[in-house]
């Protein structure tokens, strides 16, 4: 019997050491979930403080941009003054955070709506691409434009021949990643394997989808003074030099033009100007707001009244044959015709607010994308 009441002793230690090792376990399991649970709380809740600094920080901004923007009779260039709206408004963030503001001329690059078959000829051709190449990929991408579009290359695409079949949307791009289901771009600007290559990357530092007239020549992108002034890489040169204060125009700090006509003195008598405007259509504002290790970033991309306009035309058939077809179309243009009124209404609603910019895209952290790296000389 001692024997027995040993060996139920024995086993009775055995599952209670079991039971504490798992208790254990378990203890510190919950305890790193915990941990880790409240870190990502913590995150988030700095995260969320951050953000309305960041908004905080972007009316400030817009509000000084506005008071500019009223007193020249439009924006050019931040050497006017605005290029540190923070400090010019006297603002300041709170908690020890640092808040960054970054511009970048959406309207200096040429807008995909505006650009005729010359100039995306020229963009093309100064990458380095033959004549004929540029005149075939320049062709793609506007019969992918345009509903009856005359080719004048030698290419026809034959996108109902696809699979699935398809047809082209008949109006300006809405997204860049619309260029891998054209025919001939899809060549020039993706590799092998289908991803986006260097000169993706410079088609979209150097052309815009928004619409608008005419780019701004006080923020021009190397290839956009190139495609549609034909200005070449030293008077380029000049004129980055002027504005932004270097070289020969060190001594004078950045500077702007009035007029575009006024970058002949400087660029000299080469070179056409007539296609650009002296103000800005659309302006990217990037906020980031640090603390301690913790960044929030948002992105804005504004246009003045009676500045640029994102793609308003709808996708829709060239020829409607059946009844159905038909059918489709009709609701088609009734939705269309419906937005249209609420796009109205809105527009309207927003006058009645006075807000001095139009918003056109707002992003926040990782749905921003990076930056194009700057392109390569011709």
């Amino acid at each position: 019997m001692r024997a027995f009441a040993k060996t139920c002793r024995g086993s009775v230690l055995v599952i209670v050491m079991i039971t504490l090792l798992f208790a254990t376990a378990a203890l510190l399991l919950f305890m790193e979930k915990a941990s880790v649970d409240l870190l990502v709380e913590q995150r988030e809740s700095v995260a969320r403080r951050l953000r309305v600094e960041a908004y905080s920080a972007l009316e400030v901004t817009l509000a000084v941009l506005h008071e500019f923007r009223t007193a020249g009779n439009g924006l050019r260039n931040p050497a006017e003054g605005w290029a540190d709206p923070l400090s010019f408004a006297g603002y300041q963030p709170g908690d020890d955070r640092t808040v960054l503001i970054e511009f970048d001329d959406e309207s200096g690059k040429l807008s995909l709506p505006h650009t005729n078959a010359i100039v995306l000829t020229n963009l093309f051709r100064g990458w380095g691409v033959s004549e004929s190449d540029a005149e075939a990929v320049a062709d793609a991408l506007l019969g992918w434009m345009k509903h009856g579009h005359v080719y004048t290359s030698a290419l026809r695409p034959r996108y109902d021949s696809a699979s699935p079949a398809f047809e082209p949307p008949g109006r300006p791009l809405r997204s860049y990643t619309e260029l891998a289901a054209i025919e001939r771009v899809r060549e020039l600007l993706y590799d092998a394997d289908g991803r986006p290559n260097d000169l993706w990357k410079r088609f979209v530092a150097a052309v815009s989808l928004l619409d608008f007239r005419q780019p701004n020549i006080n923020g021009a992108k190397p290839d956009t003074l190139a495609a549609l002034g034909q200005f070449d890489p030293s008077q380029q040169q000049r004129l980055d030099e002027y504005f932004r204060g270097a070289g020969a125009y060190q001594g004078r700090g950045p500077q702007f033009v009035q007029n575009a006509g006024e970058v002949q003195r400087i660029a000299g008598p080469a070179g056409d100007s007539s296609g650009f405007a002296s103000t800005i259509s659309a302006l990217r504002i990037t906020v980031t707001v640090r603390d301690g290790r913790t960044e929030f970033r948002l992105s804005a991309v504004v246009a003045p009244p009676g500045g640029a306009t994102t793609v308003q035309k709808t996708a829709t058939k060239a020829v409607t044959t059946t009844a159905a077809a038909k059918s489709a179309a009709e609701a088609s243009n009734r939705e269309a015709a419906a937005a249209a009124q609420r796009a109205q209404a809105e527009k309207k609603a927003a006058a009645s607010l006075r807000y001095p910019f139009t918003l056109l895209e707002i992003r926040e952290n990782d749905e921003i994308p990076p930056p194009p790296p700057p392109p390569a000389g011709p």
